[in-house]
């Protein structure tokens, strides 16, 4: 019984997680959102695969037409775009950064209420368990006290009707 109602909780837990996390995406605004779509998007193998296809593309374009090329060898438009590129990604990537950031933080301070909780419970077992076995010692001792008075009286009661009384053994 006790389980069930562990697991119904943990399963309500979970839902308002989840429920809170739509609700905080929703209620993002277009720079958050923005600035997530670009880090997962450069984060990403298939940008850097793409990326180094169009450079590769674009050095090779402009050192096999020479020097009549739109950017002809040493390549400054395309040092200019490189440069605007990581003018522009590097600030929105550490918007995003940051606010993952905060995020953690939140998710940290929640789990350390949780482990704080879960140690004051487990510490309370431990002296629950601790008072149990005192308990249990105790009434173990009496058992014992008691069955070593019940052997005494019966050694009293066999040492007065003397050995006649109890024939010794095979």
């Amino acid at each position: 019984m006790v389980a069930h109602t562990a697991v119904e909780k943990s399963l309500l837990r979970a839902a308002i997680a989840r429920a809170k996390r739509r609700r905080r995406a929703r209620q993002l605004g277009l720079g958050p959102r923005l600035s997530d779509l670009v880090a997962a998007t450069v984060g990403s193998w298939r940008f850097v695969v793409l990326q180094s296809l169009l450079l590769s593309a674009w050095l090779v374009g402009n050192s096999w037409i020479g020097p009549g090329a739109w950017d002809p060898y040493p390549f400054i438009l395309l040092n200019l775009l490189l440069s605007f590129q990581a003018a522009y990604t590097a600030p929105i990537i550490m918007m995003s950064q940051n606010r993952q950031g905060r995020i953690d933080r939140h998710r940290a301070f929640a789990d350390y209420r949780v482990n704080i909780r879960a140690e004051a419970a487990i510490a309370l077992l431990h002296e629950k368990m601790d008072l149990l076995r005192e308990q249990q010692l105790r009434e173990m001792t009496a058992m014992l006290h008691e069955t070593l008075e019940r052997l005494a009286v019966l050694e009293a009661a066999r040492q007065i009707s003397g050995p006649a009384a109890n024939p010794p053994g095979p």
